[in-house]
């Protein structure tokens, strides 16, 4: 089997995470979506190319495998990340929009559970662990930014429009507050867009699970409307280039800074 994921190291301390923009299925998985599930609706669509560039010298995590394999946002355990609220579980059996993804019979079982945790969510999160030390060796800290998006209207998850930028660090907990100043002052500051601090998404179990300022390790969620950067947040889900070199102005302001805010980070 292929790589289920793609490492691009480098010597920032800011490490991006990509746990969703991963298309690869499995024949062994394939063969049991639905016509709905085979559509791959809910990836995290073009984020990669959106943020190639931005910063210099970046270490990027990248999941291959597509969310409906296993979502590596999601607590191998199981646990809600919003208790109460509508939400897709580990191994999603509906899409965001509530409707099933899986033949008749063919929904996930605890095996195929505890299979697709050893095939794809532990090889992708001890791959971004072991760069999270890497950098951490480097520098005394590391910044895992956790890059995210979804579609802009989900009835079925939130209520109304999504703002642009959705910033997500737990009620503050997972990563020191100059970070979370710093990209709450360059979102609000951006012409033309919206931006929501711990709104409707307050970080995933990445954010959550690696965020912990008094180790030297910070992390922060972003989860963009897509549509700031796509042509049509449907079928066949274009990437829009002029929308996107005008988000890529914010967006690399925001990596810039958390770069410089590392440098002052205490050890």
């Amino acid at each position: 089997m292929a790589d289920v994921f793609e490492v691009r190291q480098g010597t920032s301390p800011v490490i991006l995470g990509l746990p969703h923009t991963g298309t690869d299925v499995p024949d062994d998985i394939r063969v049991r979506l639905n016509d709905n599930g085979l559509l791959l609706a809910d990836t995290d669509w073009h984020i990669e190319r959106l943020y190639d560039g931005l910063l210099d010298n970046v270490t990027t995590v990248r999941a291959t495998f597509h969310r409906y394999c296993i979502d590596a946002n999601r607590d191998p355990a199981g646990s809600s990340l919003y208790p109460g609220q509508n939400t897709t579980s580990l191994i999603p059996e509906t899409d965001f929009n509530g409707v099933s993804i899986w033949k008749d019979g063919e929904a996930p079982t605890e095996a195929d559970t505890a299979d697709r945790i050893a095939r794809f969510h532990k090889p992708y999160h001890d791959a971004l662990a072991a760069e999270i030390e890497r950098v951490k060796a480097i520098h005394g800290v590391a910044i895992l930014y956790d890059c995210h998006s979804i579609r802009s209207h989900i009835p079925f998850l939130f209520e109304g429009k999504l703002p642009d930028f959705n910033i997500g660090t737990l009620l503050g907990k997972t990563c020191d507050p100059a970070i979370e100043a710093a990209v709450v002052e360059i979102t609000g500051k951006a012409q033309g867009y919206t931006s929501v601090l711990n709104g409707r998404f307050k970080g995933g179990w990445t954010t959550r699970h690696y965020g912990r300022p008094e180790t030297g390790v910070h992390a922060i969620q972003m989860e963009l409307a897509q549509s700031t950067h796509l042509a049509t947040e449907t079928v066949p889900f274009n990437y829009d280039e002029t929308k996107a070199a005008r988000l890529r102005v914010p967006l690399k302001a925001i990596l810039e800074r958390i770069e410089e805010i590392a440098s002052g980070l205490k050890r």
